[in-house]
């Protein structure tokens, strides 16, 4: 049993619904984790996002470490207090941003050296500092191992290397995270979408042990159906009484059919980065609101939504609202969209426990089909 007990409560298939016990309450899985990058959703208040349903949000480490600083956070409460959310926080280890965003000098074993994007100071991220950005200076409830960033396509010798370095560091975390009883540290499968890299990824870091494991390496731009493929093993290859927690997915009807395949966990900037465009996630599949055929459409977003802004709005409203650059169209949005996530992950959970997931996993690809409304 991990730090944090996981018990489920109902399977179908591959799907599975339970709950992740932590301190700070409940993660009910599957569990959509709205990203606060820089100790904010972006365009919303906490409230907010807890009235979206989410029992779990994701920090990140990267853009924490450069700006404010963990150590001034720190300073400040850590990162609950800062933000004024007192549910579990989960925070990336802030590789990825490190070697995407950053004009890196050199990786190697013993570290990432970087300039920050911000105003190009140097910088050295260890597994070592990683872990004690998350957890001693954050004081987030989840933390991940720092891992090596696969890029796609890879060949699989680089896909082997960036594995073999990950498991490295992620031996490292483990020993600098210790042993602790009210924090969490997650350990990351990688191997591209190498069958063979994944199991050995997912065998050796059973033989560190961590208190719960996440897929890496997707969402990279393989596209959907190479992600379905890698999910049709990776999920498997971890163990069964631990949450498997799918990095930076994604599309809703990516969700989904990750959770048809033992996923219990995501996060994604898709909901907030498509509401402050003008694109609305709905069970229909989604909606351009700067479309002109919305210009006198009195509809709401979803009238059977308990979100103020799907129920209460117009989607002539909202068209209007873009067009004339508003930003408290950008607000609702991003509002509507992190709440149809969150009721999204709930009528999955209530489906794996009515033993009716087949069915709804069905539908929602049926209505999620593009051009079934129409366009867009």
């Amino acid at each position: 049993m991990g730090a944090f007990p996981f018990t489920l409560s109902a399977t179908e298939g591959g799907a599975r619904t339970g709950v992740l016990h932590t301190p700070r309450g409940e993660i009910r899985t599957p569990a959509f984790m709205p990203v606060g990058t820089a100790g904010t959703v972006k365009a919303l208040t906490v409230d907010q996002v807890r009235s979206s349903g989410a029992d779990i949000l994701l920090g990140n480490t990267y853009h924490l470490m450069l700006r404010p600083t963990a150590e001034r956070i720190s300073r400040l409460g850590g990162l609950h207090r800062f933000m004024r959310w007192e549910r579990p926080i989960l925070t990336d280890s802030g590789g990825f941003q490190v070697m995407s965003l950053s004009d890196i000098a050199k990786v190697t074993d013993e570290a990432v050296t970087f300039k920050s994007h911000l105003d190009g100071s140097r910088h050295v991220l260890t597994p070592e500092r990683s872990i004690e950005i998350q957890s001693d200076l954050l004081g987030s409830d989840i933390a991940m191992q720092l891992d090596e960033l696969v890029e796609y396509p890879a060949e699989e010798p680089r896909a082997r290397a960036a594995m073999e370095r990950s498991l490295r560091w992620g031996a490292r975390s483990k020993a600098a995270f210790g042993q602790r009883d009210r924090q969490a540290l997650f350990g990351i499968q990688q191997g591209s979408t190498f069958h063979p890299l994944r199991a050995e990824s997912a065998e050796r870091l059973q033989e560190i042990g961590f208190d719960g494991y996440a897929i890496g390496g997707l969402a990279v731009g393989e596209g959907h159906g190479r992600m379905a493929e890698v999910l049709d093993y990776a999920p498997g290859q971890l163990p069964a009484d631990r949450p498997r927690y799918l990095m930076g997915v994604g599309k809703p009807l990516d969700i989904v059919e990750a959770v048809a395949r033992g996923v219990d966990m995501f996060d994604c900037v898709l909901p907030t980065r498509s509401g402050r465009h003008g694109q609305a996630w709905t069970w229909d599949g989604p909606l351009n609101l700067r479309n002109a055929r919305f210009a006198e459409d009195d509809s709401p977003l979803d009238e059977a939504s308990d979100c103020a802004a799907s129920r209460d709005y117009s989607k002539a409203y909202l068209h209007h609202l873009f067009r004339a650059g508003e930003i408290l169209g950008q607000v609702l949005l991003s509002w509507h969209n992190i709440s149809f996530y969150g009721a999204l992950t709930a009528a999955m959970r209530a489906a794996i426990t009515e033993g009716r997931f087949a069915r709804f996993r069905g539908d929602f690809a049926e209505r999620q089909a593009p051009g079934r409304r129409g366009g867009s």
